[in-house]
């Protein structure tokens, strides 16, 4: 049975998120973004958005770090904002909301006849990368962390629903992939949080807990790797790009290549984060001394 302070926070969530879809999107995105930066900063998480970004990128000057921060509380504001309208979005509309790029590479996944996995990072608007691979005819079922209230994880489900099914990470759905991914179906990983049962990988030059399971599917059964990022461009505007499959390293020693497999991936996604770093989710604890 549900505790009394869980029923709270799902019916704060429940009536923000109404009370943001009855105003105009770019003033829902703007408002939740301006609530965010000024409640950000007080909270513990901030602190450890902080601690990472000094592990991270440690040439930074303090006020380059501040503009990271903020923009980072930003972004993530928005995002509420902007769930709250995810059903007005068409990613490959004329309105100008989401340009597309490389679209070829996502036809090329969705068509070539075996299961895959597209991959991104909690970067820009993550959940505008499950809507563009929905809207594109691909029945992607997204992995995520279900949410530590599950009524509020509900209420948040039922707001991603345009974008497609999603899946809780467990047990349960690690055979379900399995089966799936032989079965020809797709499916979507953020590959950026902490695994506490993955492999340690460079990250930013430091060891980071990494979640192998992208990279193990690569090597031992050839399963396509589709790298996908959104960025966002300024307010409620972006673009999601697919990039070219990634090869994984098949030297025979599937250890060793799981590893250096898993290490492309991270590379790949570091580099994204050192473009847009105040669109990524600092707040997680990424390495193990954070």
């Amino acid at each position: 049975m549900s505790s009394i302070t869980e029923r709270l926070e799902a019916a704060g969530v429940a009536t923000l998120l109404w009370g943001l879809g009855r105003l105009p999107l770019d003033v829902a995105s703007a408002s939740s973004g301006a609530l965010a930066r000024w409640i950000g900063p007080h909270t513990g998480r901030h602190q450890v958005a902080e601690k990472n970004l000094r592990l991270a990128l440690p040439s930074l000057a303090p006020e380059e770090r501040n503009h990271i921060l903020l923009g980072m509380w930003d972004n993530l504001g928005r995002t509420l904002g902007e769930l709250a309208h995810l059903a007005e979005f068409d990613c490959y509309g004329a309105d100008g909301r989401v340009q597309v790029v490389g679209v070829e590479h996502l036809d090329r996944f969705r068509d070539d006849g075996v299961g895959g996995i597209a991959f991104s990072a909690h970067l820009g608007w993550w959940d505008l990368t499950a809507l563009a691979l929905n809207q594109r005819g691909m029945d992607a079922q997204m992995i995520y962390r279900a949410e530590n209230n599950p009524l509020v994880g509900a209420r948040l489900l039922k707001a991603r629903s345009p974008a497609g099914t999603y899946l809780p990470k467990g047990a349960g759905t690690a055979r379900d992939m399995v089966a799936g991914l032989k079965a020809g179906r797709h499916y979507g990983l953020l590959l950026d949080q902490k695994m506490n049962d993955g492999i340690p990988l460079p990250f930013f030059g430091r060891k980071a807990m990494t979640a192998p399971a992208a990279a193990l599917f690569a090597v031992r059964d050839k399963t396509p790797l589709l790298p996908v990022r959104c960025e966002r461009l300024g307010g409620a505007h972006f673009r999601v790009t697919f990039y070219p499959l990634i090869d994984a390293v098949v030297t025979g020693n599937r250890t060793n290549d799981v590893a250096a497999t898993a290490c492309k991936l991270n590379d790949i996604l570091e580099d994204w984060v050192r473009e847009r770093p105040e669109q990524w989710l600092w707040i997680h604890h990424r390495w193990p001394d954070d």
